[in-house]
């Protein structure tokens, strides 16, 4: 099948989870055979329209990131791809909605990953991308909601969760130096005090915890551990690659999820999946609760009290270090979701 991928952005524009996703889910494709183009703003050097890269073939739309001429001469990029089904992004909404045009006018069927609402976008883009857009699917149920708020039809919204990798997972080593972990970028929307404020509730109790990430918070996260005279006992590892995570979630027994905004909680999914029992604190503009709600060894939590006697009461539940009930989540599993909606999309 040939599927084309329409976004102005790539990850060589700057890497964000939205552009990740998308390149993986092209990647995924090609590496099965199937035919792909991402039509695209060039982020290579020199004139040529062409870049082949990643297993597939990158074509410039346009020479520079602009929407307004991306919008008018895409129509005629889909004419020349020719593909049989259109996945598009959200983001900014002006091109996707090009593509929908085009389809009314006999072209292919358009299908939007919709990651998340970025507030530069216009809303009444939005509005009519949730109306004209033949199928869209979200990282969670709480973008669906938003999605839905924007006009979308229930049936045309399906979620298609990010995914993980179970075969790196299985084959990791284990370390287990740590009783407790967070993990995520150490930004505004982080709230790794809820975690840090548990744990001094309990200090009296023999535990060690790590704090994996780096960002503007980090310095300030730190000096909180130290006021609160936990930071003998918190280790706070920064950046570390996922095949360094990987362990350490394999050897930890709960991981922490208190970040006040998450479109999806990738670093959760990753843990639960390495035997972790997951405690994530409810925030309202996080998606993070649905991975846990209904699970055995899974807790949600409101406060850092409530945190605090989740850390303790879990300590009764066995120790693992795979946890096969997130075997859909691989990488090949959620493919398929995507191909079965191209061929349903392409079959219409």
């Amino acid at each position: 099948m040939r599927v084309a991928f329409v976004s102005l952005f790539t990850p060589e524009h700057g890497t964000t989870p939205a552009r990740a996703r998308t390149r993986r889910v092209a990647r995924g494709l090609a590496e099965r055979g199937h035919d792909v183009i991402w039509l695209c703003a060039r982020w290579w050097g020199g004139d040529v329209e062409r870049f082949e890269s990643d297993g597939f073939t990158y074509r410039a739309v346009v020479p520079d990131p602009s929407p307004t001429a991306f919008v008018a001469r895409l129509p005629t990029a889909l004419r020349r791809a020719d593909p049989a089904v259109v996945h598009a992004v959200n983001s900014p909404p002006t091109p996707t909605l090009a593509a929908t045009v085009a389809r009314r006018l006999r072209g292919p069927p358009v299908l939007v990953d919709w990651w998340r609402d970025h507030p530069a976008d216009s809303r009444r883009g939005y509005r009519l991308l949730a109306r004209d857009a033949d199928a869209i699917t979200t990282p969670s149920r709480t973008t669906k909601t938003r999605v839905r708020e924007h006009g979308a039809t229930g049936d045309a919204v399906r979620v298609v969760p990010e995914s993980i990798d179970t075969e790196l997972i299985a084959d990791a080593a284990i370390d287990d130096r740590f009783d407790a972990v967070y993990s995520r970028r150490l930004d505004r929307h982080a709230n790794v005090e809820t975690f840090l404020l548990a744990l001094a509730e309990i200090r009296g109790r023999d535990w060690t915890a790590a704090v994996i990430g780096d960002g503007p918070e980090r310095e300030r996260i730190e000096s909180t551990a130290r006021d609160l005279r936990i930071a003998d006992r918190v280790e706070f590892l920064g950046n570390l690659p996922l095949d360094e995570r990987v362990p350490i979630f394999k050897g930890t027994h709960a991981f922490a999820q208190t970040a006040t905004w998450e479109t999806f909680a990738s670093e959760l999914l990753l843990a639960l999946a390495c035997g972790c029992v997951g405690l994530v604190e409810y925030q309202a503009d996080s998606s993070a609760h649905e991975l846990v709600e209904g699970r055995t060894r899974g807790r949600l939590v409101t406060s850092p009290a409530e945190l605090a006697d989740e850390l303790v009461a879990v300590g009764e539940l066995d120790r693992r270090t795979t946890e096969p009930e997130f075997d859909s989540y691989d990488h090949d599993a959620v493919l398929d979701r995507y191909v079965d909606l191209y061929t349903e999309l392409a079959g219409k």
